[in-house]
């Protein structure tokens, strides 16, 4: 009898320090806990600040505010409570993951009808204002986050259009090189080409279009890494082979423009050795002229006569011959 006693006193004390043990958890200081008990959270009054949601999507995803147990403890809870821990620290994932399949890339069609491989990264972390939408809004919530964003990815990739060959197409050409410029970039066309020189703002486009992922499933996008867009081995090699045209028929247009502007600065500088040798011949006639203005306005027509006179002396001296026309008779005179 004591033996049995003994047997179930051991027993009792074994499940409740059992229980106790159990009851027993901490939270990790990159982790965020929630308790239910019998499956109910607990919720709490005030309300966080409203994601980034349209006017139907504030409907279908509003979730209440429950209480967050922040890192710490040995906190204690009822055996008929469960504890639900998530980390909160920054992830990254692959573009291409995909828990009901394999696959090493994302295809996306680009407004050529070209199919592309698309791959890269999202860096991503779980909320901590909206827990409720990660542990009890959706049974997998980043894989609806993947789905949501290669989504908006291939409807982006399908309609991408590149923004400066925008620009140029309503450029009127007023910008120094703007008719140049714009037949040069315009001749590109291709979109897999625009995609890829536009890395940065289509993953700035996908980061605005996912922050409301917030509200939706309860995980906060920290960034969009799409790191490469390949097309299929033919189109890439027909690529290179465009790229490798329109790099020559931009350096024959530099060297071109480069002569052309050499000529035209030979030309002005030929004009403007003209001007100046006409200038130095005229300039000493202008002086002449006026000398002899101001001689006869001074000292009268026998004064300029006399200058005159004085001034064909040293001509004759040079002069091998001088013919005298006198009534429009000319005659031949001797050597002076």
């Amino acid at each position: 009898m004591t033996a049995m006693i003994t047997f179930v006193l051991g027993v009792l004390a074994y499940a409740v320090i059992r229980v106790l043990i159990g009851c027993l958890y901490t939270v990790r200081p990159d982790q965020r806990a929630v308790v239910t008990s019998f499956g109910a959270v607990e919720r709490l009054r005030e309300t966080a600040e409203e994601p980034p949601l349209s006017g139907d999507e504030k409907e279908r995803y509003e979730y209440p505010q429950v209480r967050v147990i922040g890192p710490g403890g040995p906190y204690f809870k009822f055996p008929w409570q469960a504890v639900h821990k998530v980390s909160v620290a920054t992830q990254a994932v692959d573009l291409s993951w995909d828990p009901s399949k394999a696959q090493d890339t994302i295809e996306a069609v680009t407004k050529d009808n070209l199919t592309t491989g698309v791959n890269g990264q999202i860096r991503y972390r779980i909320s901590e204002n909206n827990l409720y939408a990660f542990l009890f809004g959706v049974a997998s919530p980043l894989e609806h986050v993947m789905g949501y964003f290669v989504s908006v990815l291939r409807e982006r990739i399908a309609n991408f259009v590149d923004p400066k060959g925008q620009s140029l197409l309503t450029d009127t050409g007023g910008t120094e090189g703007g008719p140049e410029t714009s037949a040069v970039e315009l001749s590109e066309g291709v979109s897999i080409n625009d995609l890829r020189k536009n890395l940065p703002l289509l993953n700035q486009y996908m980061e605005e279009q996912c922050r409301s992922t917030t509200g939706r499933y309860g995980i906060e996008l920290d960034a969009a890494l799409i790191t490469e867009i390949d097309p299929p081995r033919e189109v890439d090699r027909a690529l290179s082979a465009i790229n490798s045209t329109r790099n020559q028929v931009a350096a024959d247009i530099s060297t071109a423009r480069a002569d052309a502007e050499q000529q035209i600065t030979m030309s002005a500088r030929a004009v403007e050795i003209a001007t100046n040798n006409a200038q130095a011949e005229v300039a000493p006639l202008r002086e002449l002229a006026g000398t002899l203005a101001t001689i006869k306005s001074e000292g009268g027509s026998a004064c300029l006569k006399a200058y005159l006179r004085n001034l064909r002396v040293p001509l004759y001296r040079r002069a091998d011959r001088v013919v005298h026309s006198d009534n429009g008779v000319g005659q031949t005179g001797g050597k002076v």
